[in-house]
């Protein structure tokens, strides 16, 4: 199990301070401690819990899916959603009671994925499945939001969001390239081929380009004239090379930010700040003296 990490804000930023406002003392402070805080024995054991009861869920979930299983084993499946669900309910609630901004929770990317997680298993008890409402199953199916729960405890979630996230205005700059590059050729396929062939409009044509420019080939719109199909093994080639583009940049994003070091989730007992680094001796926000750092390197 990967070292987790404090939840911040709706980006995924691990080991920033407490924007949701940690507890000074008391019962509040010590629920904290478990749920938000991830360098103590208790917070641990909290985490690998939740990753295994989202796992579990999720497996509830697909087998309920399945007609040959969701029948024999109807009342079992049921047992098991409710038992999830609680939990989950009773995880969110504790969420918002310990934190001193619960609002900012409940509106942050994790507190939204926490309240799907557990509303469509109400929501199909409280409404009835009839002609005048959406089949319920589109409700239930929200339940697969619970995946995302992972990504509060694993960290290496959070190395790839914050990869993803560096590398944004790089990928950004890319895709416009290759949507220009898709516009000119679906054009130019247009143009060279024609409504006869299948190239019907502009828009059929840029479709055909994404297509084939992303090596998936569903063969339903095809060159006949030989200089479309020169132009299809050109865009064939080039999309050996734009698929490796963004896999490159956020590659190197990565390996750049490992090699930075890592902050903890350490809490100066003056301030309340966090994020101090393993081998800091000093509050970088006030100053005062840091207990000993207690990391069981094991446990990575």
């Amino acid at each position: 199990m990967s070292k987790t990490s404090t939840p911040a804000a709706a980006d995924i930023a691990p080991h920033t301070p407490p924007v949701f406002g940690k507890p000074d003392s008391g019962l509040r402070r010590r629920i904290y401690t478990i749920i938000f805080e991830a360098d103590t024995s208790t917070g641990k054991y909290f985490d690998v819990l939740l990753v295994a009861l989202i796992l579990l869920s999720i497996v509830v979930v697909i087998l309920d899916s399945v007609p040959s299983l969701a029948g024999p084993f109807k009342n079992p499946l049921t047992v098991l959603e409710w038992t999830f669900t609680l939990l989950f309910t009773a995880e969110y609630i504790a969420r918002l009671c310990c934190v001193r901004q619960p609002w900012r929770y409940a509106t942050s990317f994790f507190g939204v994925i926490d309240l799907i997680s557990v509303l469509p298993t109400y929501f199909a008890l409280l409404v009835p499945e009839a002609s005048a409402f959406l089949d319920i199953r589109i409700l239930r199916l929200l339940r697969i939001f619970r995946i995302f729960k992972l990504t509060l405890y694993i960290n290496e979630y959070l190395h790839l969001g914050r990869a993803l996230r560096a590398s944004g205005r790089k990928i950004l700059v890319f895709l416009s390239v290759v949507v220009m590059a898709v516009l000119i050729l679906g054009t130019v396929m247009y143009v060279v081929e024609g409504p006869e062939h299948g190239f019907t409009s502009i828009p059929m044509a840029m479709y055909w380009a994404t297509v084939t420019m992303t090596t998936v080939g569903y063969g339903d719109l095809t060159p006949q004239t030989n200089l479309g199909r020169l132009i299809a093994s050109f865009m064939m080639l080039l999309g050996w090379g734009v698929l490796a583009v963004p896999t490159g940049i956020v590659t190197a994003e990565m390996t750049s930010q490992r090699m930075n070091r890592k902050p903890t989730t350490r809490t100066c007992p003056s301030c309340l700040s966090e994020g101090h680094e393993p081998d800091a001796q000093y509050c970088k926000d006030c100053g005062e003296s840091l207990p000993a750092y207690e990391y069981d390197k094991s446990s990575d």
